[in-house]
């Protein structure tokens, strides 16, 4: 299913270089040997070459007289000399004969000499084939780590890995990239890829393709995250080619994604615009599909790449392409961003709309900002259509769980602690919040609670006639 064969740009991506960083790479070529073993003066049992004239000298070693010492027996001993005749048994041995060890027949009693260690044709000690001068190679029992000095032939075994399959592939990379989304440690990505990396083989490009068609299913900030992690993987697990061929099977998979992911061939431009901009795809890349894409939702993902890249400042706004994470973004940025959201609603009165700009943010732990915004928005309009499209809005927040009970409660709080300062701009700002917190209750977005907090303004009282008629400072509620 997942097979990248007959390519829209298949020719431009087998050119593109497949080759990882050296560090990272364990080397498979294998030394070839040099030279032979050499074995008692010999290579192989030849004679090693000689100088010029040496094989003269040496066939006059050869063919010149043997000297040999003649064996005279000793003179206690000599038979030569006149009353001095053998006579067998002990009677005929002096004392330097008796000592010796030599058998004293002329047979021996046949015992193999130190052992069977001594002697043509003996085995030689019990555990002496452990230590053989010389092993065949081609004996099935040789060892090479038995060698030692000259004779340590050096051989380098290949291990045979197996490959994996595209379903394991998958099952072996999925859950990588989903811890990866809740910890964005590039680290321990890279260190679990490098041990099954032999194992991958020619499926490195999956890596990639998961990784994007994972990320469509989430947020902007994982997609983020994805973007560098495959900046980080680049010439460590991936090369050019690698991922020049998952963008390949990417994009001819859009209609797929589509159906899971509306905007998938917009994501799928930006991941080539920014793999672009760090430098892991040629700019090239997207030349190669001129005339050669018929799909309509192709082609807008790679005119969605192309417009990036050749934007003022594209390479550099890039870097931001998925926009700044929730964490990261400023609070008057995200403040702004409320305000524009719910100004938008009001024109629109669109629920969905504001819904997903409120999780693009990605901030749900600011979310009584938008509470508080929008009470603020009701106050200052003192208008019922205005009360009753809000009061929808985060009455659909609230039952989505958009919206905390918690965030609601701090969003109230907010505006019951700023009403003075409000009812300065706005005189009838407590009559506006008390009918707009009965609204909301009777809705179910708020309980008792944050009723019973509500503050309400007394009633004016004036002082006695004596003070001069001013008025008496008094609690608001």
């Amino acid at each position: 299913m997942m097979e990248v064969e007959n390519s829209l740009a298949e020719k431009f991506i087998s050119e593109l270089p497949d080759d990882l960083s050296e560090a990272r790479v364990i080397a498979e070529v294998g030394e070839e040997l040099e030279g032979r073993e050499e074995n008692g003066g010999l290579v192989d049992g030849i004679l090693p070459p000689q100088p010029k004239g040496a094989k003269d000298n040496m066939n006059g070693h050869f063919h010149s007289r043997i000297i040999r010492k003649a064996k005279r027996t000793t003179k206690a001993n000599s038979f030569s000399e006149e009353g001095n005749q053998a006579t067998p048994g002990l009677l005929n041995l002096n004392r330097t004969v008796k000592n010796l060890r030599r058998p004293r027949n002329a047979i021996g009693r046949g015992l193999p000499k130190k052992g069977g260690a001594g002697g043509k044709g003996t085995w030689g000690k019990l555990g002496d084939e452990m230590e053989l001068p010389w092993v065949d190679p081609n004996d099935p029992n040789y060892d090479s780590d038995t060698q030692e000095g000259e004779d340590k032939r050096v051989v380098k075994l290949k291990p045979l890995v197996p490959e994996m399959s595209e379903e394991d592939v998958r099952k072996a990379v999925e859950p990588l990239i989903l811890e990866y989304f809740e910890n964005g440690d590039t680290e321990e990505v890279l260190f679990s890829l490098e041990e099954m990396l032999p194992n991958l083989g020619a499926r490195r490009w999956m890596v990639a393709s998961l990784a994007m068609e994972l990320s469509m299913d989430h947020k902007p900030s994982h997609r983020e995250m994805t973007s560098r992690l495959l900046s980080d993987l680049f010439q460590k697990v991936l090369s050019q080619r690698d991922i020049g061929k998952s963008f390949d099977y990417l994009i001819r998979q859009l209609g797929d994604l589509i159906l899971d992911t509306p905007e998938a061939a917009l994501i799928l431009g930006n991941f080539m615009a920014r793999a672009i901009a760090d430098d892991c795809i040629p700019p090239k890349f997207l030349q190669s599909y001129k005339g050669h894409v018929e799909d309509a939702e192709a082609k807008k993902a790679l005119c969605r790449a192309d417009t990036l890249l050749n934007m003022k400042h594209g390479m550099v706004r890039l870097d931001n392409v998925w926009g700044v994470g929730g964490g990261i973004k400023p609070v008057k940025y995200l403040v702004k961003k409320i305000v524009l959201l719910l100004k938008e609603y009001l024109c629109s009165c669109d629920i969905a709309e504001a819904t997903r700009c409120l999780a693009d943010l990605e901030v749900p732990h600011f979310h009584h900002e938008l509470v508080y915004e929008a009470l603020v928005m009701v106050l200052e309009s003192m208008h019922e259509k205005t009360e009753e499209a809000m009061c929808r809005l985060l009455q659909s927040l609230f039952r989505s769980f958009v919206i905390t009970i918690d965030q609601m409660r701090a969003g109230f709080q907010r505006v019951y602690e700023d009403m003075a300062d409000i009812s300065l701009d706005v005189p009838a700002a407590y009559l506006v919040l008390e009918r707009w917190v009965i609204r909301c209750r009777q809705a179910g977005i708020i309980n008792d609670d944050i009723v019973r907090k509500m503050p309400s303004r007394g009633r004016k009282r004036f002082v006695s006639e004596g003070d001069g008629g001013l008025i008496k400072d008094s609690s608001f509620w």
